[in-house]
């Protein structure tokens, strides 16, 4: 029976190995998207054991075979045989040799450390398992009812896993595994062996290593833009095989270009969002994607904006200027997609000539005060805007007019011997007169002289008295010769030219001289009224002279 069992267990396990290596020549199709392969493994190892259970321990040292088929994300089938031997096992002078031949299910996770196209290499497999199967001794000792035998057979039960390290992307190193193995070969005691089998060696990879799928990423330069500018599309693709010829592939609205990079016209699109799409395949030339993870696409986008309408500001220099004069008005118009602009103006009143960025407002016709000017652009694509300023139209200045301005007053009231003499009193008056004229070198001064109501009435009897006369004599006239005697005072010592001094009588009542100055464009008559100009031929000024001095005699004592 025992036999028949260990009969079996070999056939399976051939026909693992046959089918392992059969799927992975197979597993080389390119039309299989999951990859099935077969990994196999020589191995040397050495396994801890036990006689009986209280008798510990020795080492067995030995090697063996496995075949691993992964054919499903990982998980696969796995067969091993080997054989292991030790001399004088436990100083007993007994020597011990076994072979094992076991399958059962393996799951092994395999990782890429580079990828170079269809080739990865360095990998690493970490696997685990569980095996089944049978084993024979030989060289033994092995109880048997009564007797004892040199070879038995037994069940064998391992688990486990290891590590496997690929240099290329055939040849690797199994760096380590470890496994429990347990069998149960008759020992006069429990007929178990709870085994720790340690092994490392070579192994060899057979079928494909799928490659890493290539790749692609787009992206668009600017991601907005105003109809018209230009957008430029880049694939950025990764994972290529440098063997393998490469096709870019471009769609899109206006998009050209058949490399890595191409360009999108954007003058015939409206503004909203457009989308790109991109995409890379590799392969022999003829047959680029036509193998799994071979082609690749990707999409990006970018946004065409609307044109932004223009601005613009509107002055005027003069903002002030009389009726008649001109201001010229300036606008500062921008577009800010550098769109052609064109300038309008308007005024509510008078009129604006000009139609670039300056214009000429003229205000004829229009009334004083602001006037709104009006400033308007346009761009090609009918978007406007508007800004305004204002013109103040002010009324010539008209200068006031000057009228005559009163001075200081002269009084000759108390030289009662000398009534029209200019004393120092009077001097004082006149230099402020002066002093007026010299400020104002345009200006003219008027000195109005009068007499009190006995000098008129005085004046009047001689006048009468000499009408009467065959040969009548000029009447001394108090009031003349006061002014005419302040005039001569100006001219004599102040210097005063005496085509700036007039003098005038006046019909007030007093001995006195009333001073005026007489600004330019001023008049006196008008300001001044009921005063008569003296005939200075006829009335001439009097010399100023010390009163005579009295001789007091003194009485001499006799």
């Amino acid at each position: 029976m025992r036999r028949s069992i260990c009969g079996s267990v070999l056939l399976v396990s051939a026909c693992i190995l046959a089918a392992a290596t059969a799927w992975g020549q197979k597993s080389q199709s390119p039309a299989k998207h999951e990859p099935i392969y077969t990994d196999l493994g020589v191995t040397f190892a050495i396994e801890r054991s036990q006689l009986v259970p209280d008798l510990c321990c020795f080492w067995f040292k030995g090697g063996g075979a496995d075949a691993a088929l992964t054919f499903w994300k990982g998980l696969g089938i796995a067969a091993n045989f080997s054989g292991d031997y030790k001399c004088n096992a436990q100083d007993t002078g007994v020597d011990i040799g076994k072979f094992t031949y076991q399958a059962g299910p393996r799951y092994t996770y395999t990782a890429w450390t580079s990828h170079t196209g269809a080739a990865s290499t360095p990998r690493y497999q970490i696997f685990a398992q569980g095996l089944f199967g049978g084993a024979h001794g030989f060289d033994g000792l092995y109880p048997s009812g009564d007797t004892i035998k040199t070879t038995a057979n037994a069940f064998s039960v391992q688990a486990g896993g290891g590590f496997n390290y690929f240099l290329t992307p055939k040849w690797g190193l199994r760096l380590i595994e470890a496994d429990y193995v347990r069998t149960t070969f008759p020992n006069a005691a429990d007929d178990v062996q709870n085994d720790l089998r340690l092994s490392f060696g070579v192994v060899y990879h057979i079928g494909s290593i799928p490659p890493q799928p290539i790749t692609v990423a787009c992206s668009a330069t600017p991601a907005a833009v105003y109809p018209g500018d230009p957008v430029a599309v880049t694939a950025t693709a990764g994972g290529l095989d440098p063997k393998l010829n490469v096709i870019y592939s471009w769609s899109g609205y206006g998009i050209t270009g058949s490399g890595a990079t191409a360009s999108v016209a954007t003058g015939a699109l409206a503004p909203g969002t457009y989308t790109v799409k991109c995409g890379v395949k590799e392969g022999k030339v003829g047959k680029e994607g036509l193998k799994p993870g071979q082609a690749v696409e990707s999409m990006t986008s970018y946004t065409v904006k609307a044109f932004e309408p223009p601005a613009i500001g509107c002055a005027a220099s003069p903002s002030t200027i009389k009726p008649g004069e001109s201001s010229t008005v300036t606008a500062t118009g921008l577009s800010p997609q550098n769109r052609p602009l064109t300038f309008t103006y308007s005024a509510a009143e008078g009129s604006v000539s000009g139609t670039g960025a300056t214009a000429t407002f003229n205000s004829t016709g229009a009334p004083t005060g602001p006037v709104a000017i009006t400033c308007s652009v346009s761009d090609d694509k009918g978007q406007t805007a508007t800004a305004s300023t204002a013109v103040t139209i002010v009324a010539p200045y008209v200068p006031p007019v000057p009228h005559t301005q009163a001075l200081c007053s002269i009084s000759f009231e108390k030289d009662l011997k000398r009534p029209t003499r200019v004393d120092n009193e009077a001097k004082a008056c006149l230099d402020e007169v002066a002093m007026s004229l010299q400020k104002q070198s345009d200006a003219k001064a008027v000195l109005v002289g009068t007499s009190d109501a006995k000098e008129k009435e005085k004046v009047a009897k001689a006048t009468k008295a000499e009408a009467k006369k065959k040969h009548p004599r000029p009447v001394a006239d108090p009031a003349a010769e006061r002014a005419v005697n302040a005039k001569d005072y100006l001219v004599t010592e102040k210097g005063i030219d005496a085509a700036r001094v007039s003098v005038a009588a006046g019909a007030a009542d007093g001995q006195k001289v009333e001073d005026y100055l007489v600004p330019a464009g001023a008049s006196f008559n008008t300001d001044v009224q009921g005063t008569t100009p003296i005939d200075e031929t006829a009335v001439k000024p009097e010399a100023r002279k010390p009163l005579p001095q009295k001789n007091h005699a003194k009485k001499v004592a006799k």
